[in-house]
């Protein structure tokens, strides 16, 4: 019985205009008014309807006062649980919705920020294949998971907000397609070459001094005098001089679009996306050269969120 319920409103969302208008997407916030919910009884409820009259039909046919009062207080409870039901979905309000970082094929995180004037209970979520249960007091963040198939922007899908509260004899819901679209990145490679760099990379670069003493070793010629270790070396026959650490110097990788012309289009978003996510797992300096746009050289997680946007927006 349910499923053929489950099987009509497909078929009522489908056919009648009232039913579709609203899936245009809008601009936020969407606030869910009467003009906008539906309302049917569930399985239960319509089960509940035919043993009121069974019970109505009864105490009519024996005159049986008591039997009638009760009908009549109990089909008082079904009709006030469809206000309420009603009431749940009523006022609700999508006032943002905020979305993290993934690239092609992984889930991307969304928050979406609901506000309502007055507490709502058990009220559901249902959006791409995800289901979430909550409960409103004034304002509350749900987070979900969107799946993710390409790079590029992504529109939200509906999202469809229901409830059957408080006594589960009538189902109410509504649908909001906010006008919003995350941005997913593009999958790098999982493996490839290194990125080609000048051949006087290494001569250019000027690794800094330490100031970290790492340990004491024996005196070489041209070593400052400010590095010997005078009270160290009194107690020695040979000078010591100070070591300090000194940092690994790493090159500057300078990321071009126009050097992997033999690749195609895709192959190259993939590659660059790659030496990207080298880049800053290695905490060197880099920049990006592409078709239309230049990132000049930077590093952390900014400069990184900016260089994969630009490559997933490409063209």
């Amino acid at each position: 019985m349910y499923d053929r319920l489950q099987e009509l409103q497909r078929w009522a969302e489908r056919r009648l205009p009232a039913l579709t208008r609203l899936r245009r997407p809008e601009p936020l916030p969407i606030e869910l008014g009467r003009r906008r919910i539906y309302i049917v009884p569930t399985a239960f409820g319509l089960g509940f309807s035919v043993l009121l009259l069974v019970m109505l039909i009864g105490a009519l046919n024996y005159a049986n006062n008591a039997a009638l009062l009760l009908t009549c207080m109990l089909g008082s409870a079904a009709a006030a649980s469809m206000l309420l039901a009603f009431r749940t979905l009523d006022g609700l309000c999508l006032r943002g919705i905020r979305a993290g970082h993934a690239v092609a094929g992984e889930a991307l995180e969304l928050v979406l920020d609901f506000t309502a004037q007055r507490p709502r209970e058990a009220v559901r979520l249902d959006c791409a294949g995800e289901s979430l249960a909550f409960a409103l007091q004034g304002a509350t963040e749900l987070r979900l998971r969107l799946a993710t198939t390409r790079r590029g922007w992504q529109p939200l899908p509906r999202i469809k907000l229901w409830s059957t509260w408080p006594l589960g004899m009538f189902r109410a819901w509504s649908w909001l397609h906010p006008q919003h679209s995350v941005l997913v990145w593009p999958r790098p490679e999982t493996t490839g070459p290194p990125p080609l760099l000048p051949g006087d990379a290494r001569e250019r670069l000027r690794p800094q001094a330490g100031e970290e003493l790492a340990a004491l070793r024996d005196y070489r010629r041209g070593d400052a005098p400010r590095h010997i270790a005078w009270k160290a070396s009194a107690r020695h026959h040979d000078l010591l001089v100070k070591d300090f650490d000194r940092p690994e110097p790493r090159e500057t990788w300078r990321l071009d679009w126009h050097a992997l012309r033999t690749l195609d289009r895709e192959a190259r978003i993939a590659r660059l996306a790659r030496w990207l996510g080298e880049a800053e797992a290695q905490g060197r300096r880099y920049s990006l050269q592409l078709p239309n746009e230049r990132i000049d050289i930077g590093s952390g997680p900014v400069h990184y969120a900016r260089c994969m946007s630009a490559l997933a927006v490409l063209p």
